[in-house]
Protein backbone atom coordinates (compact mmCIF):
# COMPACT_ATOMS: atom_id res chain seq x y z
CA UNK A 1 0.00 0.00 0.00
CA UNK A 2 1.43 3.39 -1.00
CA UNK A 3 1.35 6.31 1.45
CA UNK A 4 -0.36 9.50 0.30
CA UNK A 5 1.62 12.69 -0.32
CA UNK A 6 0.20 14.24 2.85
CA UNK A 7 1.28 11.34 5.01
CA UNK A 8 4.79 11.44 3.60
CA UNK A 9 5.12 15.15 4.40
CA UNK A 10 3.62 15.01 7.85
CA UNK A 11 5.96 12.32 9.16
CA UNK A 12 5.60 9.85 11.97
CA UNK A 13 3.31 11.97 14.14
CA UNK A 14 0.72 12.34 11.42
CA UNK A 15 0.95 8.64 10.65
CA UNK A 16 0.24 7.81 14.27
CA UNK A 17 -2.67 10.21 14.36
CA UNK A 18 -4.06 8.80 11.14
CA UNK A 19 -4.02 5.32 12.63
CA UNK A 20 -6.24 6.57 15.47
CA UNK A 21 -8.66 8.60 13.41
CA UNK A 22 -8.69 6.30 10.35
CA UNK A 23 -8.22 9.34 8.13
CA UNK A 24 -5.33 10.72 6.20
CA UNK A 25 -4.84 14.25 4.93
CA UNK A 26 -4.25 15.00 1.27
CA UNK A 27 -2.83 18.10 -0.32
CA UNK A 28 -5.52 20.07 -2.08
CA UNK A 29 -5.42 19.57 -5.83
CA UNK A 30 -4.61 22.35 -8.27
CA UNK A 31 -8.24 23.35 -8.52
CA UNK A 32 -8.51 24.22 -4.82
CA UNK A 33 -9.38 27.91 -4.41
CA UNK A 34 -7.29 28.53 -1.30
CA UNK A 35 -4.18 27.02 -2.87
CA UNK A 36 -4.55 28.98 -6.11
CA UNK A 37 -4.94 32.27 -4.23
CA UNK A 38 -2.32 31.51 -1.58
CA UNK A 39 -4.89 32.14 1.18
CA UNK A 40 -3.97 30.71 4.60
CA UNK A 41 -5.96 27.83 6.02
CA UNK A 42 -6.11 26.25 9.45
CA UNK A 43 -3.46 23.68 10.39
CA UNK A 44 -3.91 20.18 11.74
CA UNK A 45 -3.78 20.06 15.54
CA UNK A 46 -1.93 16.75 15.39
CA UNK A 47 0.96 17.93 13.18
CA UNK A 48 4.39 17.88 14.82
CA UNK A 49 5.65 20.57 12.47
CA UNK A 50 4.01 23.29 10.37
CA UNK A 51 2.68 21.89 7.09
CA UNK A 52 0.39 23.17 4.38
CA UNK A 53 -3.17 22.52 5.43
CA UNK A 54 -5.48 19.92 3.98
CA UNK A 55 -8.90 20.73 2.62
CA UNK A 56 -10.46 17.31 3.12
CA UNK A 57 -9.81 13.89 4.70
CA UNK A 58 -10.89 10.38 3.77
CA UNK A 59 -11.82 7.35 5.88
CA UNK A 60 -10.09 4.05 5.34
CA UNK A 61 -11.65 2.46 2.25
CA UNK A 62 -13.84 -0.63 2.24
CA UNK A 63 -13.56 -3.52 -0.21
CA UNK A 64 -15.30 -3.02 -3.54
CA UNK A 65 -18.66 -4.72 -3.77
CA UNK A 66 -18.83 -7.31 -6.54
CA UNK A 67 -20.21 -10.78 -7.36
CA UNK A 68 -18.28 -12.92 -6.73
CA UNK A 69 -16.77 -10.99 -3.83
CA UNK A 70 -13.08 -10.13 -4.05
CA UNK A 71 -10.90 -12.36 -1.91
CA UNK A 72 -8.32 -9.83 -0.68
CA UNK A 73 -8.45 -6.06 -0.35
CA UNK A 74 -5.84 -3.82 1.26
CA UNK A 75 -7.65 -0.62 2.26
CA UNK A 76 -6.21 2.85 1.89
CA UNK A 77 -7.18 6.46 2.52
CA UNK A 78 -8.37 8.30 -0.54
CA UNK A 79 -11.34 9.21 -2.70
CA UNK A 80 -11.18 6.17 -4.94
CA UNK A 81 -11.82 6.37 -8.68
CA UNK A 82 -14.87 7.48 -10.60
CA UNK A 83 -15.25 7.64 -14.38
CA UNK A 84 -14.97 11.24 -15.52
CA UNK A 85 -15.30 13.14 -18.78
CA UNK A 86 -11.54 13.00 -19.34
CA UNK A 87 -11.12 9.36 -18.21
CA UNK A 88 -10.01 6.68 -20.65
CA UNK A 89 -8.98 3.06 -20.76
CA UNK A 90 -5.38 2.56 -21.89
CA UNK A 91 -3.15 -0.47 -22.45
CA UNK A 92 0.30 -0.55 -20.84
CA UNK A 93 3.35 -0.90 -23.02
CA UNK A 94 4.23 -4.51 -23.78
CA UNK A 95 0.65 -5.66 -23.05
CA UNK A 96 -0.52 -6.23 -26.59
CA UNK A 97 -3.59 -8.44 -26.78
CA UNK A 98 -5.82 -6.60 -24.32
CA UNK A 99 -7.68 -4.53 -26.92
CA UNK A 100 -10.93 -6.51 -26.61
CA UNK A 101 -10.92 -6.15 -22.84
CA UNK A 102 -10.11 -2.44 -23.04
CA UNK A 103 -12.73 -1.56 -25.63
CA UNK A 104 -15.42 -3.51 -23.79
CA UNK A 105 -14.67 -1.83 -20.45
CA UNK A 106 -14.54 1.64 -22.00
CA UNK A 107 -17.95 1.13 -23.57
CA UNK A 108 -19.43 -0.17 -20.32
CA UNK A 109 -18.06 2.77 -18.29
CA UNK A 110 -18.91 5.26 -21.06
CA UNK A 111 -15.37 6.61 -21.22
CA UNK A 112 -12.83 6.84 -24.04
CA UNK A 113 -10.50 4.11 -25.24
CA UNK A 114 -7.00 5.31 -26.18
CA UNK A 115 -5.26 2.00 -26.79
CA UNK A 116 -1.58 1.57 -26.01
CA UNK A 117 -0.86 4.99 -24.55
CA UNK A 118 0.69 6.31 -21.35
CA UNK A 119 -1.82 6.52 -18.51
CA UNK A 120 -2.94 9.96 -17.33
CA UNK A 121 -4.81 11.15 -14.27
CA UNK A 122 -8.31 9.66 -14.26
CA UNK A 123 -7.40 6.71 -16.51
CA UNK A 124 -7.77 2.95 -16.17
CA UNK A 125 -4.65 1.09 -17.28
CA UNK A 126 -4.67 -2.60 -18.23
CA UNK A 127 -1.35 -4.45 -18.05
CA UNK A 128 -0.04 -7.98 -18.58
CA UNK A 129 2.55 -8.99 -15.98
CA UNK A 130 3.64 -12.52 -16.99
CA UNK A 131 6.05 -12.95 -14.09
CA UNK A 132 3.52 -11.96 -11.42
CA UNK A 133 2.49 -14.52 -8.82
CA UNK A 134 -0.83 -16.29 -9.23
CA UNK A 135 -2.43 -18.28 -12.00
CA UNK A 136 -3.64 -17.00 -15.37
CA UNK A 137 -7.01 -16.03 -13.88
CA UNK A 138 -5.60 -14.00 -10.99
CA UNK A 139 -5.36 -10.21 -11.03
CA UNK A 140 -4.30 -7.18 -9.03
CA UNK A 141 -6.36 -3.99 -9.10
CA UNK A 142 -4.79 -0.84 -7.64
CA UNK A 143 -6.67 2.40 -7.08
CA UNK A 144 -4.39 5.31 -6.18
CA UNK A 145 -3.80 8.94 -7.13
CA UNK A 146 -7.02 9.15 -9.12
CA UNK A 147 -6.32 6.25 -11.44
CA UNK A 148 -6.79 2.48 -11.64
CA UNK A 149 -4.30 -0.16 -12.75
CA UNK A 150 -5.49 -3.71 -13.46
CA UNK A 151 -2.72 -6.24 -14.01
CA UNK A 152 -2.32 -9.98 -14.15
CA UNK A 153 -0.18 -12.76 -15.60
CA UNK A 154 -2.85 -13.69 -18.15
CA UNK A 155 -5.53 -11.98 -20.22
CA UNK A 156 -8.32 -13.78 -18.35
CA UNK A 157 -7.19 -12.38 -15.01
CA UNK A 158 -7.01 -8.82 -16.36
CA UNK A 159 -10.50 -9.31 -17.80
CA UNK A 160 -11.83 -10.43 -14.41
CA UNK A 161 -10.33 -7.32 -12.87
CA UNK A 162 -12.36 -5.23 -15.33
CA UNK A 163 -15.48 -7.09 -14.17
CA UNK A 164 -14.77 -6.11 -10.58
CA UNK A 165 -14.26 -2.48 -11.57
CA UNK A 166 -17.45 -2.43 -13.63
CA UNK A 167 -19.53 -3.96 -10.83
CA UNK A 168 -18.13 -1.66 -8.14
CA UNK A 169 -18.93 1.41 -10.23
CA UNK A 170 -22.40 0.08 -10.94
CA UNK A 171 -23.12 -0.69 -7.29
CA UNK A 172 -21.56 2.40 -5.66
CA UNK A 173 -20.43 4.76 -8.40
CA UNK A 174 -16.80 4.39 -7.32
CA UNK A 175 -13.87 2.01 -7.17
CA UNK A 176 -12.56 2.29 -3.60
CA UNK A 177 -8.99 3.32 -2.87
CA UNK A 178 -6.55 0.51 -2.16
CA UNK A 179 -5.44 -2.76 -3.70
CA UNK A 180 -7.39 -5.88 -4.66
CA UNK A 181 -5.64 -9.22 -5.08
CA UNK A 182 -8.06 -11.78 -6.40
CA UNK A 183 -8.12 -15.29 -7.85
CA UNK A 184 -10.58 -18.16 -8.27
CA UNK A 185 -10.63 -21.16 -5.98
CA UNK A 186 -11.52 -23.58 -8.83
CA UNK A 187 -10.33 -23.60 -12.44
CA UNK A 188 -13.62 -24.72 -14.04
CA UNK A 189 -16.70 -22.61 -13.29
CA UNK A 190 -19.69 -22.67 -15.53
CA UNK A 191 -23.22 -23.00 -16.80
CA UNK A 192 -24.61 -26.04 -18.63
CA UNK A 193 -27.41 -25.58 -21.16
CA UNK A 194 -29.59 -28.25 -22.77
CA UNK A 195 -30.57 -26.91 -26.20
CA UNK A 196 -31.57 -30.35 -27.49
CA UNK A 197 -34.87 -30.62 -25.62
CA UNK A 198 -35.58 -26.88 -25.56
CA UNK A 199 -34.21 -24.63 -28.26
CA UNK A 200 -32.77 -21.24 -27.31
CA UNK A 201 -32.01 -18.43 -29.74
CA UNK A 202 -28.52 -17.13 -30.45
CA UNK A 203 -29.43 -13.85 -28.76
CA UNK A 204 -30.59 -15.64 -25.60
CA UNK A 205 -27.39 -17.66 -25.43
CA UNK A 206 -25.26 -14.54 -26.00
CA UNK A 207 -27.07 -12.77 -23.16
CA UNK A 208 -26.19 -15.68 -20.87
CA UNK A 209 -22.55 -15.48 -21.98
CA UNK A 210 -22.36 -11.80 -21.04
CA UNK A 211 -23.96 -12.53 -17.69
CA UNK A 212 -21.54 -15.40 -17.10
CA UNK A 213 -18.55 -13.22 -17.95
CA UNK A 214 -19.53 -10.60 -15.36
CA UNK A 215 -19.75 -13.44 -12.82
CA UNK A 216 -16.27 -14.70 -13.79
CA UNK A 217 -17.61 -18.04 -15.08
CA UNK A 218 -15.48 -19.64 -17.77
CA UNK A 219 -17.39 -22.63 -19.23
CA UNK A 220 -20.61 -22.97 -21.22
CA UNK A 221 -21.62 -26.62 -21.50
CA UNK A 222 -23.72 -27.10 -24.65
CA UNK A 223 -25.79 -30.29 -24.75
CA UNK A 224 -27.09 -30.23 -28.33
CA UNK A 225 -28.01 -33.86 -29.06
CA UNK A 226 -30.65 -35.95 -27.31
CA UNK A 227 -33.72 -38.09 -27.96
CA UNK A 228 -35.85 -35.06 -28.78
CA UNK A 229 -33.64 -33.20 -31.26
CA UNK A 230 -30.21 -32.65 -32.77
CA UNK A 231 -29.60 -28.90 -32.84
CA UNK A 232 -26.44 -28.08 -34.81
CA UNK A 233 -26.05 -28.09 -38.58
CA UNK A 234 -24.11 -31.10 -39.92
CA UNK A 235 -22.34 -31.51 -43.24
CA UNK A 236 -21.46 -35.17 -42.73
CA UNK A 237 -24.95 -36.23 -41.62
CA UNK A 238 -27.52 -33.56 -42.52
CA UNK A 239 -30.29 -36.17 -42.19
CA UNK A 240 -30.07 -36.10 -38.38
CA UNK A 241 -30.47 -32.34 -37.91
CA UNK A 242 -33.76 -31.05 -36.48
CA UNK A 243 -35.66 -28.28 -38.31
CA UNK A 244 -35.01 -25.81 -35.48
CA UNK A 245 -31.24 -25.71 -35.04
CA UNK A 246 -28.15 -23.55 -34.92
CA UNK A 247 -26.28 -23.10 -38.18
CA UNK A 248 -22.52 -23.45 -38.13
CA UNK A 249 -22.25 -19.71 -38.71
CA UNK A 250 -24.35 -19.14 -35.58
CA UNK A 251 -22.22 -21.56 -33.58
CA UNK A 252 -19.11 -19.68 -34.68
CA UNK A 253 -20.78 -16.43 -33.61
CA UNK A 254 -21.45 -17.88 -30.17
CA UNK A 255 -17.96 -19.35 -29.88
CA UNK A 256 -16.35 -16.06 -30.96
CA UNK A 257 -18.22 -14.04 -28.34
CA UNK A 258 -17.45 -16.67 -25.70
CA UNK A 259 -13.75 -16.46 -26.55
CA UNK A 260 -13.72 -12.69 -26.17
CA UNK A 261 -15.31 -13.15 -22.75
CA UNK A 262 -12.81 -15.85 -21.73
CA UNK A 263 -15.44 -18.58 -21.78
CA UNK A 264 -14.87 -21.98 -23.36
CA UNK A 265 -17.80 -23.80 -24.96
CA UNK A 266 -17.87 -27.46 -23.90
CA UNK A 267 -19.92 -29.37 -26.52
CA UNK A 268 -21.66 -32.65 -25.76
CA UNK A 269 -22.85 -35.41 -28.07
CA UNK A 270 -24.09 -37.99 -25.60
CA UNK A 271 -23.58 -41.64 -26.55
CA UNK A 272 -24.36 -44.53 -26.58
CA UNK A 273 -27.65 -43.37 -24.98
CA UNK A 274 -29.69 -40.21 -25.54
CA UNK A 275 -29.44 -40.57 -29.34
CA UNK A 276 -33.13 -40.74 -30.31
CA UNK A 277 -32.92 -37.87 -32.80
CA UNK A 278 -29.94 -39.46 -34.57
CA UNK A 279 -31.53 -42.93 -34.59
CA UNK A 280 -34.73 -41.73 -36.23
CA UNK A 281 -32.59 -41.20 -39.33
CA UNK A 282 -30.66 -44.46 -38.75
CA UNK A 283 -33.17 -47.05 -37.51
CA UNK A 284 -30.82 -49.88 -38.49
CA UNK A 285 -28.55 -48.86 -35.59
CA UNK A 286 -31.36 -48.79 -33.01
CA UNK A 287 -30.77 -51.07 -30.03
CA UNK A 288 -33.46 -53.74 -29.61
CA UNK A 289 -33.87 -56.36 -26.92
CA UNK A 290 -34.19 -60.09 -27.43
CA UNK A 291 -37.91 -59.65 -28.19
CA UNK A 292 -37.27 -56.98 -30.82
CA UNK A 293 -38.50 -54.10 -28.66
CA UNK A 294 -36.60 -50.84 -29.25
CA UNK A 295 -34.56 -49.42 -26.38
CA UNK A 296 -35.41 -45.72 -26.57
CA UNK A 297 -32.54 -43.48 -27.57
CA UNK A 298 -29.97 -46.29 -27.36
CA UNK A 299 -27.42 -47.17 -30.01
CA UNK A 300 -26.60 -50.81 -30.71
CA UNK A 301 -22.86 -50.61 -30.10
CA UNK A 302 -22.37 -54.20 -31.24
CA UNK A 303 -22.86 -53.02 -34.83
CA UNK A 304 -19.79 -51.71 -36.72
CA UNK A 305 -21.81 -48.86 -38.22
CA UNK A 306 -22.49 -47.41 -34.75
CA UNK A 307 -18.90 -46.33 -34.11
CA UNK A 308 -18.51 -45.07 -37.68
CA UNK A 309 -21.53 -42.76 -37.38
CA UNK A 310 -20.58 -41.26 -34.02
CA UNK A 311 -16.92 -40.86 -34.90
CA UNK A 312 -17.80 -39.01 -38.10
CA UNK A 313 -19.86 -36.57 -36.05
CA UNK A 314 -17.13 -36.17 -33.45
CA UNK A 315 -14.57 -35.49 -36.15
CA UNK A 316 -16.79 -32.87 -37.73
CA UNK A 317 -17.69 -31.00 -34.57
CA UNK A 318 -14.29 -31.04 -32.90
CA UNK A 319 -13.27 -28.71 -35.73
CA UNK A 320 -16.28 -26.44 -35.17
CA UNK A 321 -15.72 -26.03 -31.42
CA UNK A 322 -12.13 -24.86 -30.75
CA UNK A 323 -12.12 -25.20 -26.95
CA UNK A 324 -10.06 -27.60 -24.85
CA UNK A 325 -12.88 -29.90 -23.69
CA UNK A 326 -15.29 -32.43 -25.19
CA UNK A 327 -18.14 -34.09 -23.30
CA UNK A 328 -18.81 -37.68 -24.38
CA UNK A 329 -21.89 -38.26 -22.21
CA UNK A 330 -21.95 -42.04 -21.50
CA UNK A 331 -24.86 -41.84 -19.03
CA UNK A 332 -28.15 -43.75 -18.86
CA UNK A 333 -27.48 -46.46 -21.44
CA UNK A 334 -30.76 -48.33 -21.10
CA UNK A 335 -29.30 -51.75 -21.87
CA UNK A 336 -27.55 -51.60 -18.50
CA UNK A 337 -30.76 -50.72 -16.68
CA UNK A 338 -32.43 -54.02 -17.55
CA UNK A 339 -32.89 -56.55 -14.76
CA UNK A 340 -30.65 -59.02 -16.63
CA UNK A 341 -28.73 -57.07 -19.30
CA UNK A 342 -27.00 -60.12 -20.81
CA UNK A 343 -30.28 -62.01 -21.23
CA UNK A 344 -32.15 -58.98 -22.55
CA UNK A 345 -29.47 -57.93 -25.02
CA UNK A 346 -27.54 -61.08 -26.01
CA UNK A 347 -25.96 -59.39 -29.04
CA UNK A 348 -24.24 -56.89 -26.74
CA UNK A 349 -23.08 -59.66 -24.41
CA UNK A 350 -21.61 -61.62 -27.32
CA UNK A 351 -19.80 -58.53 -28.56
CA UNK A 352 -18.37 -57.89 -25.08
CA UNK A 353 -16.99 -61.42 -24.83
CA UNK A 354 -15.51 -61.28 -28.34
CA UNK A 355 -13.73 -58.02 -27.62
CA UNK A 356 -12.75 -58.30 -23.95
CA UNK A 357 -12.81 -62.00 -23.02
CA UNK A 358 -15.09 -64.52 -21.29
CA UNK A 359 -15.45 -62.54 -18.06
CA UNK A 360 -16.59 -59.37 -19.82
CA UNK A 361 -20.13 -58.02 -19.70
CA UNK A 362 -22.13 -55.26 -21.30
CA UNK A 363 -20.72 -52.74 -18.84
CA UNK A 364 -17.27 -53.56 -20.25
CA UNK A 365 -18.53 -53.02 -23.78
CA UNK A 366 -19.95 -49.62 -22.74
CA UNK A 367 -16.71 -48.67 -20.97
CA UNK A 368 -14.69 -49.66 -24.02
CA UNK A 369 -17.02 -47.52 -26.12
CA UNK A 370 -16.27 -44.53 -23.88
CA UNK A 371 -12.51 -45.11 -24.09
CA UNK A 372 -12.67 -45.43 -27.87
CA UNK A 373 -14.57 -42.17 -28.24
CA UNK A 374 -12.07 -40.45 -25.96
CA UNK A 375 -9.36 -41.66 -28.30
CA UNK A 376 -11.20 -39.96 -31.19
CA UNK A 377 -11.38 -36.49 -29.63
CA UNK A 378 -8.01 -36.44 -27.88
CA UNK A 379 -5.90 -36.00 -31.07
CA UNK A 380 -8.00 -32.88 -31.76
CA UNK A 381 -6.63 -31.35 -28.55
CA UNK A 382 -9.72 -32.12 -26.46
CA UNK A 383 -9.80 -33.14 -22.82
CA UNK A 384 -12.56 -35.80 -22.67
CA UNK A 385 -15.31 -35.65 -20.06
CA UNK A 386 -18.09 -38.11 -19.12
CA UNK A 387 -21.00 -38.36 -16.69
CA UNK A 388 -20.25 -40.36 -13.56
CA UNK A 389 -22.86 -43.07 -14.16
CA UNK A 390 -21.00 -44.07 -17.31
CA UNK A 391 -18.26 -45.63 -15.14
CA UNK A 392 -18.78 -48.93 -13.36
CA UNK A 393 -17.42 -50.39 -10.13
CA UNK A 394 -16.73 -54.02 -11.07
CA UNK A 395 -16.12 -53.87 -14.81
CA UNK A 396 -13.17 -55.71 -16.33
CA UNK A 397 -12.47 -52.74 -18.59
CA UNK A 398 -11.75 -49.50 -16.71
CA UNK A 399 -12.44 -46.01 -17.95
CA UNK A 400 -9.22 -44.21 -18.72
CA UNK A 401 -7.95 -42.17 -15.80
CA UNK A 402 -7.56 -38.94 -17.75
CA UNK A 403 -11.28 -38.72 -18.55
CA UNK A 404 -12.71 -36.01 -16.30
CA UNK A 405 -15.80 -37.19 -14.43
CA UNK A 406 -18.78 -34.86 -14.17
CA UNK A 407 -20.69 -36.00 -11.10
CA UNK A 408 -24.42 -35.45 -11.07
CA UNK A 409 -26.11 -38.43 -9.42
CA UNK A 410 -25.81 -41.40 -7.12
CA UNK A 411 -29.13 -42.89 -8.19
CA UNK A 412 -28.65 -44.27 -11.70
CA UNK A 413 -27.40 -47.75 -12.60
CA UNK A 414 -23.69 -48.02 -11.94
CA UNK A 415 -23.54 -44.69 -10.12
CA UNK A 416 -21.53 -44.59 -6.93
CA UNK A 417 -20.93 -42.14 -4.15
CA UNK A 418 -18.34 -39.52 -5.14
CA UNK A 419 -15.78 -40.81 -2.64
CA UNK A 420 -15.33 -43.98 -4.71
CA UNK A 421 -14.29 -42.08 -7.81
CA UNK A 422 -12.06 -39.80 -5.76
CA UNK A 423 -10.32 -42.75 -4.08
CA UNK A 424 -9.43 -43.97 -7.58
CA UNK A 425 -7.60 -40.67 -8.07
CA UNK A 426 -10.06 -39.32 -10.63
CA UNK A 427 -10.52 -35.63 -11.32
CA UNK A 428 -14.13 -34.53 -11.07
CA UNK A 429 -16.51 -31.66 -11.67
CA UNK A 430 -19.48 -30.97 -9.40
CA UNK A 431 -22.98 -30.88 -10.95
CA UNK A 432 -24.83 -32.07 -7.83
CA UNK A 433 -28.39 -32.62 -9.06
CA UNK A 434 -29.87 -31.69 -5.68
CA UNK A 435 -28.38 -28.18 -5.81
CA UNK A 436 -27.35 -27.38 -9.38
CA UNK A 437 -30.03 -28.95 -11.62
CA UNK A 438 -32.75 -26.66 -12.97
CA UNK A 439 -35.03 -29.22 -14.67
CA UNK A 440 -37.94 -27.67 -16.56
CA UNK A 441 -41.30 -28.86 -15.26
CA UNK A 442 -39.72 -30.40 -12.13
CA UNK A 443 -40.26 -34.07 -13.11
CA UNK A 444 -38.97 -37.09 -11.17
CA UNK A 445 -38.90 -35.28 -7.82
CA UNK A 446 -36.69 -32.45 -9.10
CA UNK A 447 -37.43 -28.99 -7.69
CA UNK A 448 -36.10 -25.70 -9.01
CA UNK A 449 -32.94 -24.88 -7.03
CA UNK A 450 -32.76 -21.61 -5.14
CA UNK A 451 -29.83 -19.25 -4.94
CA UNK A 452 -30.29 -19.07 -1.18
CA UNK A 453 -29.76 -22.79 -0.71
CA UNK A 454 -26.66 -22.82 -2.94
CA UNK A 455 -25.28 -19.73 -1.21
CA UNK A 456 -25.79 -21.06 2.30
CA UNK A 457 -25.33 -24.84 1.99
CA UNK A 458 -23.36 -25.81 -1.12
CA UNK A 459 -19.61 -25.84 -1.82
CA UNK A 460 -17.59 -27.69 -4.47
CA UNK A 461 -17.03 -30.44 -1.89
CA UNK A 462 -20.80 -31.08 -1.60
CA UNK A 463 -21.01 -33.43 -4.56
CA UNK A 464 -23.89 -35.66 -3.48
CA UNK A 465 -26.74 -34.72 -1.18
CA UNK A 466 -25.69 -32.20 1.47
CA UNK A 467 -22.61 -33.93 2.94
CA UNK A 468 -19.19 -32.76 1.72
CA UNK A 469 -16.53 -35.23 0.70
CA UNK A 470 -13.36 -35.23 2.84
CA UNK A 471 -11.27 -32.11 2.34
CA UNK A 472 -8.24 -34.22 1.39
CA UNK A 473 -9.87 -34.73 -2.03
CA UNK A 474 -10.36 -31.03 -2.65
CA UNK A 475 -7.52 -30.78 -5.19
CA UNK A 476 -9.26 -33.41 -7.38
CA UNK A 477 -12.48 -31.40 -7.63
CA UNK A 478 -11.94 -29.05 -10.54
CA UNK A 479 -15.04 -26.91 -10.05
CA UNK A 480 -18.68 -27.10 -11.04
CA UNK A 481 -21.44 -25.99 -13.38
CA UNK A 482 -25.04 -24.94 -12.81
CA UNK A 483 -27.23 -26.83 -15.31
CA UNK A 484 -30.54 -26.22 -17.10
CA UNK A 485 -32.28 -29.30 -18.52
CA UNK A 486 -35.33 -29.18 -20.79
CA UNK A 487 -37.22 -32.32 -19.75
CA UNK A 488 -40.60 -30.58 -20.09
CA UNK A 489 -39.59 -27.81 -22.49
CA UNK A 490 -42.87 -25.90 -22.48
CA UNK A 491 -43.01 -25.62 -18.71
CA UNK A 492 -41.20 -22.25 -18.91
CA UNK A 493 -40.48 -19.70 -21.59
CA UNK A 494 -36.89 -18.74 -22.31
CA UNK A 495 -37.48 -15.47 -20.47
CA UNK A 496 -38.75 -17.35 -17.41
CA UNK A 497 -35.70 -19.60 -17.48
CA UNK A 498 -33.41 -16.56 -17.57
CA UNK A 499 -35.19 -15.06 -14.58
CA UNK A 500 -35.36 -18.37 -12.71
CA UNK A 501 -31.63 -19.02 -12.94
CA UNK A 502 -30.52 -15.45 -12.25
CA UNK A 503 -29.83 -15.75 -8.52
CA UNK A 504 -28.83 -19.45 -8.50
CA UNK A 505 -26.17 -18.66 -11.10
CA UNK A 506 -24.87 -15.76 -8.99
CA UNK A 507 -24.73 -17.93 -5.90
CA UNK A 508 -22.90 -20.66 -7.83
CA UNK A 509 -20.33 -18.17 -9.10
CA UNK A 510 -19.71 -16.92 -5.56
CA UNK A 511 -19.10 -20.41 -4.15
CA UNK A 512 -16.87 -21.51 -7.03
CA UNK A 513 -14.74 -18.37 -6.74
CA UNK A 514 -14.52 -18.58 -2.94
CA UNK A 515 -16.18 -21.58 -1.25
CA UNK A 516 -15.81 -20.17 2.27
CA UNK A 517 -18.73 -18.73 4.20
CA UNK A 518 -19.67 -15.46 2.46
CA UNK A 519 -19.41 -12.24 4.44
CA UNK A 520 -22.76 -11.00 3.18
CA UNK A 521 -26.03 -12.52 4.36
CA UNK A 522 -28.26 -13.94 1.65
CA UNK A 523 -30.48 -10.85 1.83
CA UNK A 524 -27.42 -8.63 1.50
CA UNK A 525 -26.15 -10.66 -1.45
CA UNK A 526 -29.50 -10.49 -3.21
CA UNK A 527 -29.70 -6.73 -2.62
CA UNK A 528 -26.19 -6.26 -4.04
CA UNK A 529 -27.12 -8.29 -7.14
CA UNK A 530 -30.04 -5.95 -7.71
CA UNK A 531 -27.86 -2.87 -7.35
CA UNK A 532 -25.27 -4.19 -9.79
CA UNK A 533 -27.86 -5.30 -12.34
CA UNK A 534 -29.60 -1.92 -12.28
CA UNK A 535 -26.35 0.06 -12.46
Amino acid sequence: MSLSRGALAAGAAVTAAAAVTLTVVLWPDSSDTARRSGSPTSTSATSAAPTPSPTRSYPLSKAPRAIPAVREHTPAHGPGWRPGKDSAVVIAGGSKGLDDEGRLLAGELKIAYRGQKAARAGDVELALTPTAEGGPESYTLKTHDGRVTISGPGQAGVFYGTRTLKQSVRADGVMPEGEVRDRPDRPQRGFNLDIARKFYSVGWIEDRLRDMADLKLNQLGLHFSDDQAFRVQSDTHPEIVSPEHLTKAQVRQIVTLAGKLHIQVVPEIDSPGHLGAVLRAHPDLQLRNVSGVASAGSLDISKPGAAKLIDELLGEYTELFPGSYWHLGADEYLALMARDPAASYPQLQRAAVRKYGPKAGIDDLATGWLNDRAAVVRPHGKQPKAWNDGLFRDSVVKAEKNIEIEYWTGKEYGARQPDEYLREGRKMLNLNDEFLYYVLGQPNDFVYPTGKRIYEQWTPLVMRGTTPVPARYSHQILGGRFAVWGDLPNAQTAAQVAQGIRMPLRATSQKLWDPGKPKLSWDGFRKLAGEIDKG
